[in-house]
C-alpha cells in the first residue's frame, strides 16, 4: 500500500508508480493517477517480490504542486481478501474519528479472516448526513451503500462461477444453477466479479459517479444523525455501528437483488439462489422468496419483500429479534451481530464466488420462517 503525509490545503493527489527511481517509465495506469483526497492507495496489478517506487503531487484549484519525496516498497504475495478502506473527511474530521475508524477496521478484519480471494476491494467510508453527491440522505435512511456493477453475459458469468466452486456449499449451489439462461446478463458488483476472475475493476469516484479510473468499488455511508454506538454491546437506545458497516459492505462486495435496480430484467448473483418452494424459483417482488443453495429444498432465510426495504436483504422480525442477522432489512437498537462462515451472509457470499478459508463447510441449518414486519428503519 502506498501512503504519504497529508499536505495542508490539498484537494487531492496525483500518484506515480514505477520500477525505476528516476520514473522514466510507469506501472500501467499509475502516472498522474488522481486518487482524490486520500493519503493512501492500494496499488494493484504489480509483480510479486519486486521493488517499486512511488511519489505524489498535491493539487488544489490552482493546479498541481511539487512532487513529494520518492518512496520505495517491495511487493509480497497476498494470502487472501484485502479490503482497503479510505476514510472520508467526514470521518477523519470527526472528533470521534479514532473510534469510527477502529469500528470499520474491526468489520474489515472479519471479512479478511473469512475469505481467501486474492483481490483487493476498494471501499470509501463516510459518516455524514449527506449522500456522496452532497444530497441529504432520505428521511429514515440510517445507512447507504453505493457500488459499481457490471453486465456480464450469462454464460460468461455462470462458467466463471462454476469454475470458482471451492466449498461443499459451492458444489451444492452450482448444482442448482439452471441449464438455460434466466436473463441476458448477470450483474455482479465490481468486487464480486473479480472474486470469480472476471475483469470488473473499481470505477466509482468519491461523489458516487461511475466512470473509467474511478478508484472505488463502492462507498459506505452511515448517517451521523442516527444514534450509532461504536462500542459493544450497544445501549438499548443505540444502533450497533459495526453491524451497520458490515451490512453496507456486504452490498458493495456482492449482495443485493436485481429488484432494487430500475429497468431491465438482468439478475444479480444473489438472485440465482432465490426460491419460493422446492424446485420453484422466484425472482419477483410478489409472493415468498427465500435464499436456498439446494434448489429450494432448504430455506436458509426469507428475503425481504416489503417495498420500503432492500429486496436483497432478509425479512425482519419484530424487535427484539431472535435472529438479528447483519443483512436483516430492518434492525433493532440494543442488538448486534457479525458476518460468519455459517451466517446467511457468509453462506451467500461463499456461493456467489468468495472463497471461505475453511473449505469443509457443514450444510446450513435453516432458520424459522420470518414474518415480514418492519418496525424500525431501512439500512440501505
Amino acid at each position: 500500500m502506498a501512503t504519504w503525509p497529508n499536505v495542508t490545503g490539498a484537494k487531492g493527489y496525483l500518484l506515480d508508480v514505477s520500477t525505476s527511481s528516476s520514473f522514466n517509465s510507469f506501472a500501467d495506469g499509475y502516472h498522474d493517477l488522481d486518487v482524490g483526497d486520500a493519503t493512501g492507495r492500494v496499488v494493484t496489478g504489480l509483480s510479486g517480490h519486486t521493488t517499486y517506487y512511488y511519489r505524489v503531487r498535491p493539487y488544489d484549484v490552482t493546479g498541481a504542486g511539487r512532487y513529494s519525496a520518492t518512496f520505495a516498497a517491495t511487493t509480497e504475495a497476498t494470502t487472501g481478501l484485502i479490503i482497503h478502506a479510505t476514510f472520508d473527511s467526514s470521518i477523519t474530521g470527526n472528533p470521534n474519528s479514532a473510534a469510527i475508524e477502529a469500528t470499520i477496521n474491526a468489520a474489515i478484519a472479519i471479512y479478511e479472516s473469512l475469505f481467501t480471494d486474492l483481490i483487493t476491494a476498494e471501499i470509501r467510508f463516510r459518516y455524514s448526513t449527506t449522500q456522496p453527491n452532497g444530497d441529504p440522505l432520505p428521511a429514515g435512511r440510517i445507512a447507504q451503500s453505493n457500488y459499481v456493477y457490471y453486465p456480464v453475459p450469462w454464460n460468461t458469468y455462470i462458467d466463471a462461477l462454476r469454475a470458482d466452486a471451492r466449498t461443499g456449499n459451492d458444489n451444492i449451489a452450482v448444482a442448482s444453477l439452471p441449464g438455460s439462461a434466466l436473463s441476458t446478463n448477470v450483474l455482479p458488483s465490481s468486487a464480486a466479479g473479480r472474486s470469480v476472475g472476471l475483469d470488473t475493476p473499481p470505477a466509482m469516484f468519491a461523489d458516487g459517479t461511475v466512470g473509467s479510473g474511478g478508484p472505488y468499488d463502492g462507498i459506505v455511508t452511515l448517517n451521523s444523525s442516527s444514534p450509532y454506538q461504536f462500542t459493544r454491546p450497544p445501549a438499548d437506545s443505540n444502533y450497533d455501528a459495526q453491524r451497520g458497516f458490515e451490512h453496507e459492505m456486504d452490498e458493495v462486495i456482492g449482495l443485493g437483488s436485481h429488484l432494487n435496480i430500475s429497468g431491465g430484467d438482468d439478475l444479480r448473483p444473489q438472485d440465482l439462489f432465490s426460491w419460493s418452494s422446492a424446485g420453484n424459483r422466484n425472482t419477483s417482488s410478489s409472493g415468498i422468496r427465500y435464499f436456498s443453495i439446494n434448489g429450494g429444498v432448504t430455506n436458509i432465510v426469507n428475503f425481504n419483500q416489503g417495498p420500503t426495504g432492500d429486496f436483497g436483504d432478509w425479512a425482519s422480525e419484530d424487535c427484539p429479534q431472535s435472529h438479528p442477522y447483519v443483512q436483516n432489512a430492518f434492525s433493532c437498537t440494543g442488538q448486534f451481530s457479525d458476518v460468519t462462515a455459517t451466517s446467511p451472509e457468509g453462506i451467500n457470499l461463499d456461493v456467489i464466488g468468495y472463497d471461505l478459508v475453511n473449505t469443509s463447510m457443514p450444510t446450513p441449518t435453516p432458520t424459522p420462517t420470518l414474518d415480514s414486519c418492519y418496525p424500525n428503519f431501512t439500512t440501505a
